[in-house]
């Protein structure tokens, strides 16, 4: 990747997705506590949970943008989530490996997973937080182009 070189992906939240789930869990939650017994009140009270836990997922999407993948010459940022308040900077030279997890991919999770691994920790990004797969595809194309460059200037050295 050239010092010049500018690629921004952003991701896609899920909005409507979390509306959907918060409707559901607190309407019929709501509906099994007042209509139904004692285990139907548990049920209800775990629709609730979930109802509420989506609900705040939902205003997160109201609340914060969904995020910006930023990868320059120099640095790559990285948001810490969908989302989110805040993003990390990394620099280039701190990223170790970029790739994709198909397979071995929880069942809550689209597959692929892109993850980033730095000398500190690892960043994944499901499919679904992408318009395309594409955008994953080039998120991991400039990284190893930039990580194949850093390489050759060593050996170089």
């Amino acid at each position: 990747m050239r010092p010049g070189e500018h690629l921004e992906i952003g991701l896609e939240h899920m909005r409507w997705r979390h509306f959907g789930w918060a409707l559901f869990g607190l309407g019929a939650g709501g509906f099994l506590i007042w209509k139904l017994g004692s285990v139907g009140q548990w049920m209800g009270a775990v629709l609730l949970l979930i109802g509420a836990v989506a609900t705040w997922s939902f205003a997160r999407t109201l609340i914060f943008p969904a995020g910006t993948i930023v990868i320059d010459g120099r640095r790559v940022v990285l948001p810490k989530g969908l989302c989110r308040p805040s993003s990390v900077e990394i620099g280039l030279d701190q990223i170790r490996h970029a790739y994709f997890l198909r397979r071995s991919v929880p069942w809550t999770r689209a597959a692929p997973v892109l993850v980033i691994e730095t000398e500190a920790t690892a960043f994944a990004y499901p499919r679904d937080w992408f318009a395309t797969e594409a955008d994953q595809r080039r998120i991991v194309s400039r990284i190893a182009d930039a990580t194949r460059d850093r390489a050759a200037e060593a050996r170089a050295e």
